[in-house]
């Protein structure tokens, strides 16, 4: 589908989706607890994804319009099949909840899926009990029963591996460590799971050098609901940066998420009329910070970013190209992106490269631009906000689909 988004300035209320990484984490431990409803579920093709994950694991999981119930804890199969679509999130908690339980599961994946890695399970895990029938793309196979000890992990690849397993190790036999062999970037993910996890009663210690994981513990039923995506609320907050008027609801103000921060670089913007953003733990901040920087007086720098080169699309390529098309300047670095506002954005044709987070952000950005915006493959927003395209026009947002195809 292609859109084409008119110049104009947004106002309303629009009330932000509840957070998928927070929805990802409490279906997992639901379903590992039973007995549990979780409310305020946006549902997306990623949170779907999970459900599905969860259910081909032996759970049930019943679906309400924003909400889950699970009567019982999951009883695993022997074997199974899990369709990850596009979610990066749901392949990498899952694997290891899937080796905790026993059960050979396949994994397919669709998009880039297949091609970001996962190698640090298929090093860790074998070490203790997993094998793996893997050749660097989907579907894959892992079988075995995962068992306890101590797993080196790098920090500085993705947090994802750590919160798969602090959802697994907990329910093994032994005693567990993870030691980190690099600085742990995107840390408020690993909070944001420790947090979950500690309301469905699994207690993780912090060491020095990483995790301490005792073994035996058991998920306890847990009735939750899911707060607002900062990550999300993201869009909306640039908009209103660089000329927008739209009140934020469902966003708690004492939240772990990482992406709380747009708050404070938007303040330094509106000081400075430029910022620079270590964006190690905010990685997926870093399109819409791009159209902020845009909207500047300054020269703006995005760092430690090199990790968005195997999101949905490479981000910092798309990122780039997205200002690039519509008027802007920006220069793709090592690890970041360079901004340099040109005072005069003046829309264009933007391919979305099948990524929500491209999408959504040349989709403010034409909120002030002199020409419209059109963006190819608009319909990336469904994998985690399919209802912003609707939020947008309710707010006063002019979009005109030009393409079904």
């Amino acid at each position: 589908m292609d859109i084409k988004v008119t110049p104009a300035k947004l106002s309303g209320t629009v009330r932000i989706p509840s957070s998928k990484s927070v929805a990802h984490r409490m279906i997992i431990c639901a379903s590992l607890a039973g007995n549990s409803e979780i409310n305020g579920i946006d549902f997306s093709k990623d949170i779907d994804a999970t459900i599905h994950a969860m259910n081909a694991l032996g759970a049930v999981i019943n679906k309400n319009d924003n909400s889950v119930y699970i009567p019982d804890c999951i009883k695993p199969p022997e074997k199974t099949v899990i369709d990850c679509v596009e979610s990066g999130s749901t392949l990498r908690f899952i694997i290891p909840v899937a080796g905790a339980s026993g059960v050979e599961t396949e994994f397919h994946g669709r998009g880039r899926l297949p091609q970001r890695p996962i190698d640090i399970y298929t090093r860790e895990l074998s070490r203790h009990g997993i094998h793996f029938d893997y050749h660097n793309t989907m579907p894959f196979t892992i079988s075995g029963q995962l068992t306890g000890g101590r797993y080196e992990i790098e920090g500085n690849v993705s947090s994802q591996f750590i919160t798969g397993l602090l959802f697994a190790l907990p329910i093994l036999d032994s005693d567990s460590e993870i030691v980190l062999t690099s600085r742990l970037e995107s840390r408020p993910y690993v909070d944001i799971t420790i947090d979950v996890l500690r309301k469905y009663g699994i207690m993780i210690t912090e060491t020095e050098y990483g995790f301490y994981i005792k073994g035996n513990q058991k998920y306890i039923p847990h009735n939750d609901t899911v707060e607002g995506d900062f990550s999300q609320g993201a869009f909306f907050y640039v908009a209103n940066a660089i000329g927008s008027d739209v009140t934020l609801e469902n966003l708690n103000p004492d939240s772990v998420q990482g992406d709380k921060k747009i708050l404070e670089i938007i303040s330094q913007f509106k000081k400075d009329g430029c910022f620079r953003a270590d964006c190690s733990d905010i990685p997926d901040l870093v399109p819409i910070l791009a159209v902020l920087a845009s909207y500047g007086t300054g020269e703006s720098v995005i760092y430690n970013a090199q990790r968005l080169k195997i999101k949905e699309s490479n981000r910092l390529e798309t990122t780039s190209a997205l200002i690039n098309n519509i008027g802007g300047n920006a220069v793709v670095t090592e690890d970041g992106i360079i901004i340099r506002p040109t005072g005069n954005m003046t829309g264009g044709i933007v391919d979305s490269a099948g990524d929500h987070r491209i999408t959504m952000s040349a989709t403010i950005a034409g909120t002030m631009t002199t020409g419209e915006v059109i963006i190819k493959g608009a319909e990336a927003v469904e994998k985690s906000y399919p209802d912003f395209f609707r939020d947008y026009e309710n707010s006063g947002g002019f979009i005109n689909v030009i393409s079904m195809e």
